[in-house]
Order: structure tokens, then sequence, then C-alpha cells
């Protein structure tokens, strides 16, 4: 089938072959297949083999894994099977995404019927939003929770500043608050409002002329790129604002070091997605420097950046290299429980997941997973790689593993999607 055919085809509607599914969202992924399998651990002749059906639908651990590569909606969009209408990276949908979108999408013109709170009021809301982030295990509930009152009051501040000091603190305000909300939003089944909020989120901050503010939203709309498969484009927006920010950084305080260096740990992700070993592990060299520089007991509240972190981004650096070996190597020396932050420690316990699996511990992936699961439930239910194991394992051959997969995905609802 040609490119052009595969765009006037539409694979959520006509009932197309397994093959034919997967060149069309690779297609609208802008991947090529040599890109595609080398992603899933294929050649690009392999691909092309599954696309024009000369080979038959992989395995179900296969057809995970390229349904993670190109982020489907809901499982039966790739296979066509209806019975496995299961949601993946989408997520299922958090009871306040539509009144946080609702906030999001609303059309504010004029001034608000109140006073808009003053800046150190706001900072004060948004302080106990990040702490509220980083220590609920229903984290996305009290935020989701927070948000459409500080969307409101953020862009009211803006609008009524009476001074360029006074706008400029107001925009780095309101681009704080677009930083939380494109947490919130992640894994929530509207992509293009993600995209519409870390957009926001960088205008709002070059608005505010403020560097830290500035390296956020950088740190932010790359890793909606590399999810997207863009990886030059996440490149272009890490490597100009570390070009920017490392003038300042000799007399530069500890909040934009450590943003500095959460940057130079996406780049060193970004480099591994693409396969550069070399070039990642030497990033992930520089960003442990910079965060040994960082006092002690620095936590930054954002993108968590520490020493006490480090460790996880060294078990993600291998598994997105695929190197399972080394990446299961970290993942046991990685310690998770000096992460303050509760997403933040489940979510590594998800990357130490992913390295058991691909080092082929499914056992101990899956008990990593139940970990992540008490640490921070909602993490573990709107992220998909963790959703793609549980999956992959329900279906396993050993009763005990589908037995302890089939009550994890049980407790995730991913049986009843």
């Amino acid at each position: 089938m040609s490119s052009e055919s595969s765009y006037a085809k539409d694979p959520y509607r006509e009932q197309l072959a397994f093959g034919q599914r997967t060149q069309i969202l690779r297609t609208r992924r802008g991947l090529t297949r040599d890109q595609l399998g080398g992603l899933v651990g294929r050649s690009g002749s392999w691909v092309k083999a599954v696309e024009t059906g000369r080979l038959k639908t992989p395995a179900l651990p296969m057809v995970l894994r390229i349904a993670e590569v190109l982020r489907v909606r809901d499982l039966s969009d790739l296979t066509g099977d209806q019975s496995l209408r299961v949601s993946l990276f989408a997520g299922p949908g958090h009871p306040r995404f539509a009144a946080v979108r609702e906030a999001l999408n609303a059309l504010q013109l004029g001034p608000g019927h109140d006073a808009p709170p003053d800046a150190e009021h706001l900072s004060a809301r948004l302080a106990r939003a990040w702490r509220a982030r980083h220590s609920a295990p229903n984290h996305r509930d009290v935020i989701g929770s927070l948000l459409p009152d500080l969307i409101r009051d953020a862009r009211d501040a803006v609008r009524r500043a009476g001074t360029v000091a006074d706008r400029k603190a107001a925009q780095a305000a309101l681009a704080e608050v677009y930083f939380l909300a494109q947490f919130f939003c992640a894994y929530q089944p509207d992509a293009p409002l993600v995209w519409r909020v870390a957009e926001r989120g960088m205008t709002a901050a070059q608005d505010s002329e403020d560097p830290h503010t500035i390296g956020l939203a950088a740190w932010l709309t790359t890793q909606a790129h590399r999810e997207r498969a863009h990886l030059d484009a996440a490149d272009a927006v890490t490597l100009e604002t570390l070009r920017y920010l490392e003038p300042m950084l000799p007399d530069a305080g500890t909040d934009v070091r450590a943003v500095a260096g959460a940057l130079t740990v996406e780049a060193g992700l970004t480099a591994a997605r693409r396969g550069e070993t070399g070039t990642a592990w030497r990033y992930w060299d520089q960003a442990r420097a910079l965060a040994e520089s960082l006092p002690a007991g620095y936590f930054h509240p954002v993108t968590s950046f520490s020493r006490a972190v480090m460790g996880a981004h060294a078990v993600t650096v291998a598994v997105e290299l695929h190197a399972g070996g080394e990446s299961a190597r970290q993942a046991a020396r990685a310690e998770a429980d000096a992460i303050p932050s509760r997403p933040r420690r489940a979510r590594h316990r998800i990357e130490q997941a992913r390295a058991y699996h691909l080092d082929g511990q499914p056992d101990a992936a899956l008990a990593t997973l139940a970990q992540a699961h008490e640490v921070a439930p909602e993490t573990v239910q709107y992220n998909g790689y963790a959703r793609r194991i549980i999956l992959e394992e329900a279906d396993a051959k050993s009763p005990a593993r589908r037995r302890r997969a089939s009550e994890l995905a049980s407790r995730l609802g991913l049986l009843t999607a």
C-alpha cells in the first residue's frame, strides 16, 4: 500500500488488517520503517513484512511494544479486534479532567468579577499545589481540584498587571500553572490539549524573561516532543535552552542549576532513544556533576532534579537504550526510597519494572509495579508502560504470573476498559 493510500484510509473506522493499521499509524507518527523497527528491536525489513502481510500478526508482547511506540489510543485501534478495547497510553480519563480542560479552554477576555490575588498569594497557592503533587498518593485528584481556580486567577493576574515588572512576574506564575496542568493532562484522552498547554507555558515563560521559568518550559516541551518521537525537535529545544542557560550557571541560584541539570538529563534520554550509547551516558555524567553541585537535601519542586534521582535517571537511560542487563543492574542499584516525591518514586519503580521486564525478569517487574502502586496508585494507573507490562503478563504461560498480573490489572481498572 502506498503512502498516499495510507492517508486516505482511517484505521479506526475501516476493517483493515493489522499490517495495514500499523503502516497507517506509523505514517501518522512520522516514523520510517527503520525507525519503528529499531524502537521495537526489529529491522525495517521486518516491519515491511508485517505491514504488507508477508508475516502474520505478531504475538501479544510485540503487539504491545508496537502500540507503545505508536502511542495508540486503544489496543483495538491497532489490532482491529473490538474485544480488545483496552486504553493504553491515553488512559481512561481522570474524573477531574473535564473541569480542568474546561478551564484551559475557557476564553477570558475581560477582568474577573473579583480582585485578582496578589503575586505573593498566587505564589503560595502554587507552592502548596506542588507540595501536594509530591506528597499525595492521589496526586492527580488533588491537583485536578486546584487547577481550575489557579488557571482562572493566574490569567486574571496577567491581564490586571499594572507595571512591566508585575506583568513579568504574573507571566512566570501563569507559566508555572500551565506546567502543573501539563503534568495533570499527561496520559489523558486529549493529546492536542497537552500540546496547547505546553505551547502556552512556553509563551508565558518567554514573556516572563525569567531563566528558571524558561528552562522549565523547555524541559516539559522536550518531553512532549520525545513522547511523539520528534527527536530532532526535542534536541533543538533542549540544546538551545542549555546554550542560553550555560553562561549564567557560575553565578546562578540553585533552582537554575537544577533546571540545567534536568535539561541535560533530557538530552541524554533523547540520545538513548536514538540508540546513541556514548552520548547518552556522557550527558548523564554531566547531569550527575550538576546534581553533586547542589545541596545534599535539595529537591527541585517541578523537575525532581536532585542527587537522589540520578540513579533513577540511569535506569531510564539504560532502558531507553534497550540494554537489558545494564538496565537491570541499574535498577537493582538505584535507591527508590531516597526520592521524597511519591509520584516520582512511583515512576522510578515503573522504570525499574521496565528494566526487569526488558531483562527477562517478569516476576520482578510485576513485584516492582505492585510497589509503585502502593506508593502512588494514580501514577501507575495512567502510565502506559506499566499498563503494557501488566497486560502482557496477564497473558503469560505461568498461572501464578497470570494471577498476579490480573490482580494488578483489576486494581488499575484495566480489565473493565
